[in-house]
């Protein structure tokens, strides 16, 4: 639905950059966890009324970009590394950078609370102050070309009932009223010799690119609208042996 009226100033954005949600079984306990994320989202405040903001909507639950954004969009970088014992644990190490954050006069990032710990700032340009509150990263001032990187522990790797481990990440989306403006993920994912990658969900598309090594996953994507990945592992049968020893990422 466009909006032909001028808003009012101060308008509430609501904008997932990143939520690691738990990964569900079954269909129902998906459902709460994806109410879980909605409740989670960042927060941010408009300092204009502008209609440019409201031509850049769009309106569609998921659409991959086919034609690039002539103007740069915020992009989202992640890198998820799964040690050895991330399998028992589920904790992988969660690298993370925002650039071309938009320009607000307040925003917050906001992650589960009961699946991110040592959350820390390790970089910022052209923000006024960055702060971490609990399981919140608070920003004020946010001006043109800023760049936010952290880096956290995160309970994202989760084992399912048929012996496989999911990896599940997002959902990621810059969201105004009803609908969502461009913007760019990647993801890189390292992990160790012992896990062999099965499938992702959504599937390699135009817009979607997925390049895959022997112990390492790419993905790009250019999208509008919701975005939640699942990447499928497998366990590798061990093989002992005692010379060599079995090596993977970390432990």
């Amino acid at each position: 639905m466009r909006v032909k009226e001028r808003l009012p100033m101060q308008l509430l954005v609501s904008m997932a950059l990143l939520l690691l949600v738990s990964i569900s079984v079954t269909s129902v306990a998906s459902s709460q966890a994806d109410s879980q994320a909605d409740k989670d989202w960042e927060t941010y405040w408009p300092d204009d009324d502008s209609d440019t903001i409201i031509d850049a909507i769009n309106e569609g639950v998921l659409n991959f970009l086919d034609k690039l954004p002539e103007t740069p969009v915020h992009h989202h970088h992640n890198t998820f590394i799964i040690h050895e014992n991330s399998i028992e644990t589920g904790w992988i190490k969660l690298l993370q950078c925002h650039q071309n954050l938009d320009t607000l006069q307040r925003a917050q990032i906001v992650y589960n609370k009961d699946r991110i710990r040592h959350l820390r700032i390790t970089r910022q340009k052209n923000i006024g102050q960055a702060r971490v509150e609990d399981n919140t990263v608070q920003l004020t001032d946010v001006n043109s070309n800023a760049r936010l990187c952290v880096e956290a522990e995160s309970r994202a790797l989760i084992a399912q009932e048929d012996g496989t481990y999911v990896l599940q990440n997002g959902p990621f989306m810059r969201k105004f009223l009803d609908g969502y403006f461009p913007m760019r993920v990647t993801i890189d994912i390292k992990f160790p010799a012992n896990l062999n990658f099965i499938a992702i969900e959504p599937v390699e598309q135009k817009g979607f690119t997925v390049i895959k090594g022997k112990q390492h996953l790419h993905l790009d994507a250019w999208f509008e609208g919701r975005l939640v990945t699942r990447i499928r592992f497998k366990l590798v049968p061990e093989k002992y042996n005692p010379e060599a020893g079995n090596n993977g990422v970390g432990k």
